[in-house]
């Protein structure tokens, strides 16, 4: 029996910088968007309780 092996297309091996500028542009928007919308108490709380989870002490 052979065995044979077909290399890796170089489309499959290179990254693509501009699909990693969209998602990191999506994100960033995605986010400006939530905190602009969310109303104030809501980011304090979600803040306070991410600095609560990593242990850094707040008051």
């Amino acid at each position: 029996m052979t065995v044979h092996v077909q290399p890796q297309s170089q489309a499959a091996a290179q990254t693509n910088p501009l699909a990693a500028i969209t998602v990191v542009f999506l994100a960033g928007a995605a986010l400006l968007f939530a905190a602009g919308f969310a109303q104030a108490t809501v980011l304090h709380d979600a803040a306070h309780d991410t600095r609560h989870a990593m242990a850094f002490p707040c008051h």
